[in-house]
């Protein structure tokens, strides 16, 4: 379930597309094998970064927040991908509880919201939306600048024991999280009985590292790089990580200088060997949290000792106010692609094992090597051409359905080493 779309794509990869779409049966098989074995997140999307030398994952958000911004044509795919996961989780749901961010003021969010509703109601559940926050104490009509309305309700504990949470007169099968609980997990949703919580809480960045993320998806994709004979760096992200980092004491710099210079003296190396004239980068970053919160391009080691006020301010704090502590070295991937003559890169959406959307972030504000979820960024929904289909062999590798097709290849890659990711870090039960 790969769709056919209309893309405005620049740049070469050609070698990587026609490796793809001469081994497109080998890589089906070997995905649909891993999923014999491992469970795919309810949903995902991945951050995809095509250089023309490679094409590489550099996030992937277990909490997607930008349903609204697919193509509507999409919506088949999502319900039919929805139904596949629903089965899989509780085959005989009628009630679903939807459970999203605190963000009342952000329409966009809601917009986002309220698409995913529509999407699960269309599955055939019956959809409420409860929120944590506290000053929503009855059911609250919100109007949505697209002339919906979404109406949040405030969350409870049920039955005698208030072991399972639902709403007034609403006791869910399950209840799907849209909040990345970066704040924590608040006390409304611990404890659950019998109750499907999606994804599950330590998918949640008060638990979840990307590092540990990373170190999964570098697993992947040098399993999956063997199995069809290309070099595993075309497709992955070096990285290395610094803990005991605060940016307010000044503390840890020179784990994160040390850091700086092993992945900038590894990409040097790579870039020699594959015979890319480039200046090499990395972007260090929270490891955890989303929003493009805690992020900086690197150049050089020296760059980030002794950083000024406002840089050290920019990179201290995150979402909900959480101060850094670790970090991320993460290879930096240029992106060759510009939409509306802006800097792009593509966003797959991915719901189970399937590929069901995506669009482009684009930021005119921002250069090639540069965090592009920033201020100034827009989206661009990719369109369909004409049906959904698998990849067009008698078109050239870089025709839109198979640059896509690359594209969605390399973000069920990332889809993958999430289910291992959460595999490795289950709690234990005691």
């Amino acid at each position: 379930m790969v769709p056919h779309l209309t893309t405005a794509l620049t740049g070469p990869l050609l070698g990587l597309e026609k490796k793809f779409l001469d081994s497109a049966t080998t890589i089906e098989h070997w995905l649909r094998s891993q999923w014999n074995e491992h469970t795919p997140p309810f949903y995902a999307s991945v951050d995809l970064r095509n250089a023309g030398f490679k094409l590489a994952p550099v996030d992937t958000n277990l909490f997607p927040g930008g349903f609204n911004n697919l193509n509507p044509a999409f919506l088949p795919l999502c319900v039919q991908a929805a139904m596949s996961a629903i089965d899989k989780i509780c085959p005989d749901a009628r009630n679903l509880l939807l459970v999203p961010e605190n963000h009342t003021r952000n329409q966009f969010y809601l917009m986002n919201v309220a698409r995913l509703a529509a999407i699960l109601r269309r599955t055939g559940l019956n959809v409420r939306i409860g929120s944590l926050l506290p000053d929503i104490t009855a059911p609250t009509t919100l109007d949505l600048p697209d002339g919906q309305q979404l109406v949040l309700e405030p969350l409870k504990r049920l039955g005698t024991d208030g072991r399972r949470l639902g709403l007034e007169g609403f006791d869910p099968c399950a209840v799907l999280l849209n909040n990345d609980l970066s704040a924590g997990v608040p006390d409304m949703l611990q404890g659950l009985h019998e109750q499907f919580v999606i994804p599950p809480l330590h998918a949640g960045w008060a638990t979840r590292r990307k590092s540990r993320h990373f170190a999964a998806y570098q697993q992947v994709a040098t399993e999956f790089a063997n199995h069809i004979g290309i070099d595993p760096w075309l497709i992955n992200p070096e990285f290395g990580v610094c803990e005991g980092v605060d940016f307010q004491e000044r503390t840890g710099e020179e784990c994160l200088a040390a850091n700086v210079d092993m992945v900038l003296t590894s990409i040097r190396q790579r870039y020699k060997e594959h015979g890319v004239d480039a200046q090499p980068f990395v972007i260090v970053k929270a490891d955890a949290g989303t929003y493009g919160m805690g992020i900086m391009t690197v150049r050089d080691a020296s760059e980030v000792k002794g950083l000024n006020r406002k840089q050290r301010n920019k990179m201290s704090v995150i979402k909900e106010g959480l101060e850094v502590n670790q970090v991320l070295i993460q290879e930096g991937v240029p992106t060759c692609e510009t939409v509306d003559e802006g800097t792009a890169e593509p966003v797959v959406y991915m719901i189970d094992r399937y590929v069901v959307g995506g669009f482009y972030r684009v930021n005119t504000a921002r250069g090639i090597d540069e965090n592009l979820n920033a201020p100034g960024m827009h989206f661009k929904p990719l369109d369909f051409e004409t049906c959904c289909s698998l990849p067009d062999d008698c078109l050239d590798p870089d025709a839109p359905p198979n640059r896509f097709y690359a594209y969605g290849v390399v973000a069920r890659l990332a889809l993958l080493a999430a289910s291992l990711e959460l595999e490795q870090s289950q709690p234990v039960e005691a």
